[in-house]
């Protein structure tokens, strides 16, 4: 039976100030648990989400996921506030057009050096520190929020599409060698979803072609994924570790 109840849980949110995971943390605080939620720039959102937050104990913490030396002020911040860290939620990550044809050799280069390091390499090293101290305290759940442009491809942006390719790869090996510690890593990887983020394109010329793509006739909404990375970190989902989830409506199929 799987149990949707997190009481007493400390859940880590990164990219936790709005859309995705902003919904990421209100569905935890309602089902109990007390939330950390991560913001790289803007601490009025980060705090707006705390504030909507049910129950008490809700904290905002800053650090920038592609700067490698707050990573462990962060992890030290959350343990130093909360005590441990049962959930970590790997949420945030940039998006940056990169077009090979359109662009000179230095976006190029920059683009791809600034999305690794955010998207992939910030999460990996999360998912080290973090898994150590669930090692340490006898388990833990980490669930890693990739993407459809995994599979399907990113024109655009290619790097978005390989580092999210990582993701998906890193937490398939981290499943294997964490399981003996009891600590469960699951993937969820929505496709184009209804956020503040989306919004402009999804109004564009560009809106009815994104959303015929499925045959639901829409992308997804925010409390859809959300709902998903809860079921992972649920108690009774074990045997799931290793799996990526895909909620993108059957726009994609693999």
């Amino acid at each position: 039976m799987i149990n949707f109840s997190f009481p007493n849980n400390i859940v880590l949110i990164t990219g936790g100030s709005r859309g995705i995971g902003r919904e990421i943390a209100r569905q935890f605080a309602d089902a109990g648990a007390r939330v950390a939620v991560h913001y790289r720039r803007n601490r009025a959102a980060a705090e707006e989400t705390v504030n909507l937050l049910a129950g008490d104990g809700h904290f905002a913490v800053q650090a920038d996921l592609g700067v490698a030396a707050d990573l462990p002020r962060l992890v030290d911040e959350v343990l130093a506030t909360a005590g441990r860290i049962d959930i970590l939620v790997n949420n945030a990550g940039i998006y940056g057009y990169h077009h090979l044809a359109e662009v000179t050799f230095d976006t190029w280069r920059d683009e791809w050096q600034k999305t690794l390091a955010v998207n992939l390499l910030g999460p990996a090293d999360l998912c080290y520190l973090v898994g150590r101290q669930m090692i340490a305290q006898g388990g833990g759940r980490i669930v890693n929020v990739s993407s459809r442009g995994a599979f399907r491809g990113e024109p655009k942006a290619p790097a978005y599409g390989a580092s999210k390719a990582g993701l998906n790869a890193m937490g398939q090996s981290l499943a294997q060698a964490l399981a003996p510690h009891h600590v469960f890593v699951h993937t969820v990887a929505p496709g184009f979803v209804e956020t503040d983020m989306a919004a402009k394109i999804l109004a564009g010329p560009e809106g009815d072609g994104i959303r015929s793509q499925s045959p639901l006739g829409r992308v997804a909404k925010p409390h859809e994924v959300a709902r998903t990375v809860l079921f992972c970190a649920a108690e009774g989902t074990e045997f799931l570790t290793g799996c990526v989830i895909d909620v993108n409506g059957a726009s994609y199929l693999r």
